[in-house]
């Protein structure tokens, strides 16, 4: 049975996916293509490198994308994710598709053609900061000549591109939206907006995939804010843990 894990794009609360991945760990599941976007795709192609969540964890907790962008001085964005690639590159030296133990799908929007577009080959890290680019927060990413920015406008949980090489997919999702909500902070109101616009995509996504892990509330914690990385993490870990066993991974064998 070929089995596949897909991530979503959530920010800060992709930390979610680490605890999530050192869960399915414990149980043995292994996984022999994996498709993320933004910091899914960031996780999935460390893990997909053969890093374990532990590693992962601490990598991503000390250097984060948040404290890895420069200062963009242009009209497209705020800020450059060229930090996020040096990360990248020291993480991965490979810096290819080709060095990955697992096959990897990154998803990216086109922002000239308006629509997706999924990387399997070639560079990985300009693939990863290209899905990581939130629009008017960072300068988009120029790959062979086309301009991208974050894959989770269009495909937040990128099951089609996998959907028919796999037997079986697990959906790993972060963004899950909660009916109470504080509408006293502006902030709040604006990223709880673009979760919403955002959720849209994922309803159909979340149709393709077997097994859906969506530890719930986690629209408390900030897309933008690694100050609770620690609690994240280990509160995604417990719910896989208390919610799911070996069973929920595999295919029920037809009678």
């Amino acid at each position: 049975m070929k089995r596949g894990l897909v991530l979503s794009g959530g920010g800060a609360r992709g930390i979610a996916h680490i605890g999530v991945l050192k869960a399915l760990d414990e149980m043995e599941i292994k996984f022999d293509v994996i498709s993320g976007t933004s910091a899914g795709s960031i996780i999935g192609a460390l893990y997909s490198y053969g890093l374990k969540p532990d590693k992962i964890f601490e990598l991503i907790k000390n250097l984060s994308i948040f404290k890895s962008v420069r200062p963009a001085f242009a009209w497209t964005g705020l800020l450059s994710l060229d930090g996020l690639k040096d990360v990248l590159i020291k993480s991965v030296p490979e810096n290819n598709f080709s060095a990955l133990k697992i096959p990897m799908t990154i998803a990216a929007t086109d922002i000239r053609k308006g629509k997706i577009h999924y990387f399997t080959d070639g560079e990985l890290a300009p693939a990863i900061t290209a899905s990581c680019c939130i629009p008017a927060i960072f300068n988009p990413v120029t790959v062979n000549g086309n301009l991208y920015v974050d894959g989770g406008l269009l495909d937040n949980l990128p099951a089609k591109p996998i959907r028919s090489e796999c037997d079986f997919i697990v959906g790993s999702h972060c963004n899950h939206i909660s009916p109470d909500f504080d509408t006293t902070n502006i902030k709040l109101v604006v990223e709880r907006s673009l979760l919403i616009t955002i959720h849209a995509n994922t309803e159909v996504s979340r149709g393709l995939c077997d097994t859906f892990i969506e530890p719930p509330r986690m629209d408390r914690f900030s897309s933008l804010n690694l100050s609770k990385a620690q609690e994240i993490f280990d509160f995604s870990y417990r719910f896989t843990k208390d919610n799911f066993l070996p069973h929920h991974f595999n295919k029920v064998p037809q009678s």
